[in-house]
């Protein structure tokens, strides 16, 4: 027999797969004929799972076309997931920070136990380091930003991905756990993240964490450059343009967060 919470999660998987079927329907919205071929369940469990989210406000139904569409509560609960919503209030910054500098720059946020680039803007400078695309991941720590993105994280948090990640970062020499816990407590002691090229040797990064008002890391930005234009002179410089648009993007994510206390946090 199968367990409460197993069956639980087989209708949380159910409910997914209506919703992505809607998702990917057209726009006037689907038949429950429809919904049933697509998602390859019976007709009576399909039925139940529109009414339930129905009720929940995540479908609307068209009584009169018989249709049934995303519904607006669904639409609010994703604005309100603030490290998706980073990606398209980013783009102002990046676009700044890219001019600015000449350099690339690079949005990432955690994803499980890896960073994810999930946008990029390249600068005027002739040599680019374009190391990551967007969609690209590598484990958390390995990289300015997903340094970034590790360090910011509880102490037992960190060190619990540390130990789990040992295999993923196989391919990054530089990134032992000793090592790795070194970075860590440098990023925590300067505010920011430094890949001194330990990825590849002719290219350094400057990563910078998104704090929201109640100290979690929401995303981070970094800035990638050859080796010759990461001296301390100007990565002071990079440091204070990322720290000024990692406090105006947090911002941007919570009105009432005050810019001064981002900074100082940094």
């Amino acid at each position: 027999m199968p367990t409460t919470q197993g069956a639980s999660v087989r209708t949380i998987d159910r409910a997914a797969a209506v919703l992505r079927a809607l998702a990917a329907g057209p726009g006037a919205g689907m038949r429950l004929a429809d919904v049933t071929a697509a998602v390859g369940l019976g007709k009576a469990t399909v039925h139940r799972l529109l009414g339930a989210l129905v009720e929940v406000g995540f479908i609307e139904l068209d009584a009169h076309a018989k249709r049934y569409r995303l519904g607006f509560a669904l639409y609010a609960l994703g604005r309100t997931a603030r490290r998706f919503r980073v990606v398209d209030l980013a783009g102002p910054a990046l676009e700044r920070l890219a001019e600015a500098t000449g350099d690339t720059v690079y949005l990432s946020i955690r994803d499980g136990d890896e960073a994810l680039c999930v946008d990029r803007r390249t600068g005027s400078y002739p040599i680019r380091t374009l190391t990551l695309d967007v969609g690209d991941r590598r484990p958390l720590g390995v990289g300015a930003g997903s340094l970034a993105l590790l360090a910011h994280e509880p102490t037992a948090e960190a060190e619990r991905i540390i130990a789990a990640a040992p295999e993923a970062r196989r391919a990054y020499p530089q990134f032992d756990a000793p090592r790795l816990r070194r970075m860590i407590e440098e990023t925590r002691a300067t505010g920011f993240a430094f890949n001194d090229g330990r990825i590849v040797s002719a290219m350094c990064a400057l990563g910078m964490p998104v704090i929201d008002a109640e100290g979690r890391v929401i995303a981070a930005l970094s800035i990638a450059a050859i080796r010759e234009r990461m001296a301390p002179a100007r990565r002071d410089e990079l440091v204070a343009l990322l720290r000024a648009e990692a406090a105006g993007l947090a911002q941007a994510l919570d009105p009432e967060l005050e810019i001064p206390s981002q900074r100082q946090a940094g």
